[in-house]
């Protein structure tokens, strides 16, 4: 089990008065996370299936914002960072702005305190959702976000701007999502909820290689079933797990996110799955109709094991959390232009990458803004979470510890190229297929 996250609406902790909007989040976080740490360690023992992280996710934190300023912005997460710290879990996501359409003044206090937030706390992370099917993409905040991440970046030189690595850049951000850095609580979700996010990408390698070990004439077909078949068990033991923790802390169980999501660990990677199906160098021709099977397959197959579905359900390939591609960029096998290839079929977006500190903002907004796009236009979730590492040069490698594990500086071409095309500003439409109703 990847993590179980529990999701808060604290929009009820709105007040005047900073002072008591933080102590009434610290409260109620401490209310309904206490047990949550204990809670999956028992269920997980009973089980002999550990969970690895415990989370907290909370509606968006402008909506505590509002009214108030930058100060208010940082007060509210460090209380955050204090409450999770206190109920012992790993992360706590919701510093979130949602400004697909336009940028509300919360929004922006929310925007301009990253830095000074991602650097001065431990747990928290960050979503910012700048595009949508309905709406576009919002290129003013797509530009601003390009000029942030450099300023988290340098906030945190001393941890090679790992600060960015706890801030997500979305397009049709999902509402919930148990995932982090892009964890939050949307509106109509419940006021309290558990939502599980699945793993097993070790589990599908295997799974495969024993097919393949077994003989006889085997289709691409035959091995999509055999990962459909993988999903399906995968995700019958999360939803087990996920309700008797929701039963046991009592609040709602909600969705099972059917990503399979690797760690920096030898053998649970996706790209050892892509390496397995046959791509013997991750990034060769290929690749992307590998990911965009292997990402049905395991769709197919939670879909039919839970009718509890949610948050981004498919393949992640974040590249420093995945040892085998880490190792095809570490090669050169792998690119930033065939990741983004990639992300068009898997259910994230271009994830963990480190890219060189000197790298320009705007080109920064323009990897963003084409990210964006593909989201926009396939009506699908896709993040950017990208580092660009203060001083560091191409081939450098980067060491970020734990699930974040490490990954070489990859190299951005054309830099500097795509500043008139950013600096033009205002909203790119929506696509004509978004005219649905």
């Amino acid at each position: 089990m990847r993590t179980v996250t529990l999701g808060l609406n604290v929009d009820d902790c709105a007040a005047p008065s900073m002072e008591t909007v933080c102590r009434k989040l610290r409260d109620k976080i401490l209310s309904r996370a206490s047990r949550l740490v204990e809670t999956c360690d028992r269920v997980g023992r009973k089980y002999g299936i550990p969970v690895t992280n415990k989370r907290i996710a909370i509606s968006p934190a402008s909506h505590l914002v509002a009214g108030h300023g930058q100060t208010a912005a940082v007060a509210i997460a460090k209380t955050l960072d204090e409450a999770a710290a206190a109920c012992r879990v790993d992360l706590v996501g919701g510093f979130t702005a949602l400004v697909h359409k336009g940028i509300a003044p919360a929004d922006a206090v929310i925007m301009a305190s990253l830095p000074e937030v991602l650097s001065q706390t431990k747990r928290v992370c960050a979503s910012i959702n700048v595009a949508s099917r309905r709406a576009g993409i919002n290129m003013d905040a797509v530009a601003e976000m390009g000029r942030v991440l450099l300023r988290i970046a340098d906030a945190t030189k001393a941890q090679s701007g790992f600060g960015c690595a706890k801030l997500v850049v979305f397009s049709n951000i999902p509402e919930d999502n148990p995932f982090m850095a892009g964890a939050y609580v949307g509106e109509g979700e419940p006021e309290a909820a558990v939502n599980i996010g699945v793993s097993g990408p070790g589990v599908v390698s295997s799974a495969l290689k024993r097919r393949i070990a077994m003989g006889g004439k085997l289709t691409l077909g035959d091995l999509a079933e055999e990962i459909k078949i993988t999903g399906f068990r995968v995700t019958r033991v999360g939803e087990l797990i996920g309700r008797e923790v929701a039963a046991e802390l009592g609040v709602v169980f909600g969705i099972v996110d059917l990503s399979l999501a690797p760690t920096p660990e030898i053998g649970d990677s996706v790209g050892e799955i892509l390496r397995t199906l046959g791509i013997e160098k991750i990034g060769a021709p290929g690749s992307t109709a590998a990911v965009a099977m292997l990402t049905d397959a395991i769709k197919k197959g939670g879909a039919f094991a839970s009718s509890s579905v949610g948050g981004m359900s498919g393949a992640f390939i974040p590249v420093s959390e995945d040892a085998a591609l880490a190792d095809a960029a570490a090669r050169g096998h792998l690119s930033l232009e065939k990741l983004e290839a990639m992300t068009s079929v898997c259910s994230v977006g271009l994830d963990m990458i480190a890219v060189p500190g000197d790298t320009p903002a705007e080109t920064l907004a323009a990897i963003i803004a084409d990210e964006m796009a593909i989201g926009v236009m396939n009506d699908k979730t896709t993040g950017v979470r990208i580092i660009p590492v203060p001083g560091a040069k191409v081939g450098q490698l980067v060491e970020f510890g734990g699930l974040f594990g490490s990954v070489v500086v990859m190299e951005v071409r054309n830099t500097g190229a795509s500043g008139p095309f950013v600096r033009f500003g205002g909203r790119i439409p929506a696509p004509i297929q978004s005219l649905r109703n």
